[in-house]
């Protein structure tokens, strides 16, 4: 399963937690039908892995850095060096970012792990603001085609002023629906404004 998710996630050259509530709000999608914005609020986490800083026009290249990241993590066996891990499930973080979906941003692929727990040599720990975040859910499909899928409606939503975005944190979840890469599913938490 991992080395199937690694070549996945690789192929990829654009781009647990405790739910208190949720909120669905309405928007519209490209074909005019309505679809919902379901937000929830999220408890703190952190997670542990390994860094990089990338942008978005980068990742649309070949010398795009989350392929590397996903393979980096696969091939040196990061996830076994990660210690007091909370659950199973990978986590993709997005943080500290210059501006916004145009600008640079730090990007950490890893584990969420027990509070306290410290990064081992090598790797960083991410902290995930609690907050309110809105939840895109892919299609389930080929993580090469859906997951940027889902990315562009959420550049689109943002664009036609119906998400806004507070640009600190967001996170993707690769849970147990993510086991087969090439007919998966995983969900992009947004941070809110």
């Amino acid at each position: 399963m991992r080395l199937s998710f690694f070549l996945i996630i690789c192929g990829l050259g654009v781009l647990g937690l405790a739910l208190v509530s949720t909120n669905d709000q309405r928007g519209t999608t490209n074909d005019g039908t309505e679809s919902a914005i379901k937000e929830t609020n999220v408890a703190a986490f952190t997670i542990i892995g390994i860094a990089t800083r990338t942008d978005n026009a980068k990742e649309s290249t070949a010398n795009g850095m989350i392929p590397k990241q996903w393979q980096k993590f696969f091939s040196e066996g990061i996830p076994a060096k990660i210690p007091s891990t909370s659950g199973t499930n990978f986590y993709a973080v997005y943080s500290d970012y210059a501006s916004d979906h145009n600008g640079e941003y730090t990007y950490v692929v890893g584990q969420a792990v027990k509070d306290g727990t410290a990064a081992p040599s090598g790797m960083v720990a991410s902290r995930v603001p609690a907050g309110q975040y809105a939840v895109f859910t892919t299609e389930i499909g080929p993580f090469s085609k859906v997951i940027p899928d889902a990315w562009q409606r959420i550049f689109e939503l943002e664009a036609e002023g119906k998400l806004k975005r507070a640009y600190k944190t967001d996170f993707e979840i690769y849970d147990q629906r993510a086991q087969n890469p090439q007919n998966g599913q995983i969900d992009i938490y947004i941070g809110l404004k």
